[in-house]
């Protein structure tokens, strides 16, 4: 006998899904229990009105409907996610065995590779852009903190201020963040200290 795989599945499924997805699934519930209260009224009553059960029950069929329709979305949802997440996992590992600068390169070979994902081929492109991205970007952090802690030991200055206008002097590539310059600096120093 099964043991509710698919029951189980959906639970798992229920617990990861969006909020708003959650919220959606109350309502088919609640106004099917105020059917079922209405039919069982309807039924026993002396004057069981034959249209209100017909009516009733045409409701409660359309909010079965109802909860399976939300339970399939939210099936679906998770499935997508899924896809999504495990595309996005291959194509990151691709990209860093890989150690190409060419998106349209990554994105022809990833699909040479990975057949399943030929029909998504606007969504690799745009998730190898997202991902060459933040490559570029960690590496830009990387090599900022390797600067600031080799200047940090270099520089006589105390005040903050004044040690982040002397670096971005001396590395004039990093005046496009001085946010991020100043919140690494503030970092090592307290570090440091």
């Amino acid at each position: 006998m099964p043991r509710c795989g698919r029951f189980r599945n959906f639970i798992k499924e229920f617990k990861e899904s969006e909020r708003f997805e959650k919220l959606s699934f109350i309502p088919p519930f609640i106004i099917l229990l105020l059917e079922l209260i209405l039919l069982v009224h309807a039924l026993t009553e002396d004057t069981s009105d034959l249209l209100v059960v017909e009516l009733t029950t045409v409701l409660l069929i359309i909010s079965l409907v109802e909860i399976f329709l939300v339970s399939r979305e939210i099936h679906e949802h998770y499935q997508k996610d899924s896809f999504q997440q495990e595309m996005t996992i291959r194509l990151d590992d691709f990209i860093l065995e890989r150690r190409m600068d060419n998106v349209s390169r990554i994105v022809e070979e990833f699909l040479n590779e990975n057949r399943q994902y030929h029909k998504d081929r606007n969504a690799i492109y745009h998730l190898a852009c997202q991902i060459m991205d933040t490559h570029k970007r960690e590496l830009w952090e990387k090599t900022l903190r390797t600067r600031l802690k080799r200047f940090l030991k270099q520089t006589d200055k105390e005040i903050i201020r004044d040690i982040i206008e002397s670096f971005i002097q001396k590395y004039p590539e990093y005046r496009k963040d001085p946010e991020r310059v100043y919140e690494i600096t503030a970092h090592l120093i307290e570090d440091y200290n």
